[in-house]
């Protein structure tokens, strides 16, 4: 025989060693992205970590003493004459309204968000991009601009007020800014995007045939609604969930500028401890619960999705 015959194995090894220079190569190319994920984003996370189980330092800073009483504070204060142990009201109070607020801000984006996306999927594939543009073109101005913005019309001598004089609706201005209706509003109109634009992802891939065929079986509006286009555009509504909840849940600027301070939210309440609290621990133990709080809403929506695409 002339030709020089390759064995099995021989063939093997040789593409088990371009997989390796390939899984080498791949690795280089993606050695900076990885570096900077460890020092920019792992390391102050870290560092936040560190800082949550050691002693504030007396004028601000931490003491490199561990203890577990920044985690414990979250929840619990201890008495200043018997050192006993009660619960944190205000904290508890700072909570509830986080997660209240950025629970009605979810639905509020959802009831807005979901029309929206429903009348954008269905026009021409033509008009569909200017839709979507004007939906976007808040995500060119600053969060603080925009924060500002709703100012300006929900003020006791704003644009809504005027409108509802005019018209006869009200006889004096409805002090809105300043509370927790002028966070929900200004968080709702910061946050609508996020929520449209997934639903509308989910929509323009759903087949409207559907619809015609629900109507052909002389299923209601409603009863296509709940029963067809819901459960379909599913992944899309988690999505937009998610991207809403999570941010508003952190929120800083909106509740900080339209609340005056007197409506604390996490995230103030977080800046609070590193600034004028001068409690960086138990600031740091805020910051990583929230964070855990996030990973574990993501973790769900992974697994709830990876489920529903295994039995797909």
């Amino acid at each position: 025989m002339s030709a020089v015959e390759i064995s099995p194995a021989a063939g093997t090894d040789q593409e088990a060693r371009a997989e390796a220079a390939r899984t080498r190569r791949n690795w280089l190319l993606s050695l900076p992205a990885v570096i900077l994920l460890l020092f920019a984003a792992s390391g102050p996370l870290v560092i936040v970590l560190i800082y949550s189980f050691l002693e504030p330092g007396d004028y601000s800073g931490v003491k490199w003493i561990p203890t577990f009483d920044a985690w414990t504070s979250i929840l619990f204060t201890r008495d200043i004459f018997d050192d006993t142990l009660q619960l944190a009201d205000a904290h508890l109070t700072i909570f509830w309204r986080s997660a209240s607020l950025s629970l009605l801000t979810t639905l509020i984006t959802f009831l807005l968000g979901f029309p929206t996306a429903y009348f954008i999927a269905t026009r021409p594939p033509r008009q569909r991009g200017l839709w979507l543009f004007l939906i976007t073109i808040p995500f060119w101005t600053n969060l603080l601009i925009r924060t500002f913005a709703i100012m300006e019309v929900i003020r006791n001598e704003g644009l809504l007020n005027k409108l509802l004089m005019m018209t006869g609706l009200i006889s004096e201005p409805l002090q809105i800014l300043y509370s927790d209706t002028a966070v929900l509003i200004g968080m709702a109109y910061v946050y609508l995007p996020l929520m449209a634009l997934p639903l509308y992802a989910a929509l323009e891939r759903f087949d409207f045939r559907l619809v015609e065929a629900g109507y052909d079986l002389y299923a209601g509006r409603w009863m296509v609604l709940r029963k067809v286009i819901l459960p379909l555009v599913k992944p899309g509504i988690v999505a937009g969930s998610i991207l809403v909840f999570m941010p508003s849940l952190g929120a800083y600027v909106t509740p900080r500028v339209l609340g005056g301070g007197k409506h604390m939210m996490i995230g103030s309440f977080i800046e609070l401890q590193f600034g004028q609290g001068r409690n960086w621990p138990l600031g740091a133990s805020l910051s990583m619960l929230l964070l855990l709080i996030v990973g574990i809403g993501l973790f769900f929506y992974v697994r709830a999705m990876s489920k529903e695409k295994a039995h797909d």
